[in-house]
């Protein structure tokens, strides 16, 4: 098995120095206090410096933490948040709609399932938080296509894959959908991703307004859809806690 990267190793015990200082480091300070060569610690300086993570100051070259590190750091926390406050909403989903719960934000270019629960039903169920979901093929990614011009962004870098006939690839079709998605507020897919599956997935927001995610529900298309659509009843649950949860982050209606 392949041993640590030295490099890196140096550049994380940098970064741990200037966050437990209440001072800005020196290159000398830097060096000497990790036992460093000169010439190494300027150089992992700079690449941090570089890349956002260390500042340093014009006047006394002395180097603190950077922003790059304050905006990791806050979508860790948001993340975290969302799923901390999410929780018992998802519970409550999940028991009035019969159905399984997941809970996506944007990762990759795909969503990436943080939050999983069970259909109700003590029936053989594999846990999928951790799972990665297309964007352009299920709900949650619908709903992030239609929200977050990131996720957009994301799939423009990608070449969408049919994996039914009824999957949308074409941009100008997956356009005009994120239009509905946007006004209607929630979104859905009918075996777009896996045939005789549905799914019915709706925004979750911050107090800015900001998307941070989706929550949905996905089960057989026979309890989800009705009549060639989604079953009302079932989209008002998904929009209420979805609702519900980004009250909680401090969210207020409309956006």
């Amino acid at each position: 098995m392949p041993g640590p990267i030295q490099s890196l190793e140096r550049a994380a015990a940098i970064l741990r120095l200037l966050a437990g200082g209440e001072r800005r480091f020196g290159l000398s300070e830097v060096a000497t206090t990790l036992g460093l060569a000169k010439g190494t610690a300027h150089g992992i300086l700079r690449t941090l410096h570089q890349e956002g993570f260390v500042e340093q100051d014009a006047k006394s070259g002395k180097y603190q933490l950077g922003a790059e590190l304050l905006r990791l750091s806050s979508s860790y926390l948001d993340v975290h948040e969302l799923r901390a406050r999410a929780l018992v909403w998802a519970d409550d989903l999940a028991r009035a709609s019969g159905e399984s719960v997941r809970i996506g934000v944007l990762h990759k270019g795909g969503v990436l399932v943080i939050h999983h629960v069970f259909r109700p039903d003590d029936s053989r169920q594999v846990l999928e938080i951790g799972a990665m979901l297309p964007l352009h093929s299920t709900a949650w990614g619908k709903v992030l296509l239609a929200v977050d011009p990131a996720a957009r962004a994301e799939l423009n870098e990608s070449d969408p894959v049919a994996f039914t006939a009824r999957t949308l690839t074409d941009p100008a079709a997956m356009d005009a959908e994120s239009v509905t998605v946007r006004e209607r507020g929630w979104a859905c897919d009918i075996e777009e991703s896996v045939l005789g599956l549905a799914a019915i997935a709706a925004p979750i927001r911050d107090r800015r307004g900001t998307p941070l995610g989706a929550v949905g529900i996905s089960g057989a298309v026979e309890r989800i859809v009705a009549d060639g659509a989604p079953r009302a009843t079932l989209v008002a649950s998904v929009r209420d806690a979805a609702r519900a949860i980004s009250r909680d982050l401090g969210a207020t209606f409309p956006y």
